[in-house]
């Protein structure tokens, strides 16, 4: 399973890198304005620095909902460097954009994907990823992790090669559950991926190990 983080903050994504585990960025208009990060140069150039940071994919986000703005904006985006990958939203426009770009040899990530027949289209459609918002669907007391069930079952069916990017991840079991049903990727804040290593057993038992050893060594 690959691990992105889902941040425009640069200090998270080096700690991350540094961390040894990251695979890639994901990044939205919210993200960008939570960090001050305003104006199309400045948003630009924010992908770039983001790209310079690591190795993998960096999802960087169409703002456009029309077909000829999407195409616009997504050929400006794939410009900017090798490492991104367009993200469109699941909107009819959005995915005869998608087909578009798969012809052109340009990646994208189809987000706001909340069931499986949103999936099936982008699949269809050529998109690289897709990004099923799980804890959105939480939010409204549906099961997130069952839609990445049903996806990767869709998938696997028919061999779609389209990844699934589960999204909206809100703490470290939502990743475990993801990781259980399939999910090629989770995009999560920094903060759940250091809670995966967490277990108070590992502190209890590194307090006696080295308890034992002073014992012996002084």
């Amino acid at each position: 399973m690959k691990f992105f983080i889902d941040t425009a903050n640069l200090q998270q994504i080096r700690e991350a890198q540094d961390l040894g585990v990251l695979d890639g960025v994901t990044t939205n208009p919210s993200l960008m304005a939570k960090e001050g990060i305003s104006g199309t140069d400045r948003i630009l150039k924010h992908y770039v620095d983001i790209c310079e940071i690591v190795d993998g994919d960096v999802s960087a986000e169409v703002i456009a909902t029309d077909y000829e703005g999407i195409i616009r904006e997504g050929e400006n985006l794939a410009a900017l460097h090798q490492q991104i990958v367009v993200k469109v939203p699941m909107i009819r426009d959005g995915v005869k954009a998608i087909r578009h770009f798969s012809q052109r040899g340009i990646r994208t990530n189809c987000t706001l994907i909340f069931s499986p027949g949103q999936a099936l289209l982008a699949a269809k459609a050529g998109a690289t990823y897709v990004s099923p918002f799980i804890g959105r669907l939480d939010d409204v007391s549906t099961s997130g992790v069952n839609l990445i069930e049903d996806i990767r079952q869709i998938y696997d069916n028919y061999g779609f090669e389209t990844q699934i990017l589960a999204a909206s991840i809100r703490h470290s079991m939502h990743i475990i559950d993801c990781a259980m049903a399939g999910a090629d990727v989770a995009t999560c804040p920094l903060s759940a991926i250091l809670d995966l290593l967490k277990h108070p057993l590992t502190d209890i038992g590194l307090e006696k190990f080295l308890a034992d050893y002073h014992k012996v060594n002084g």
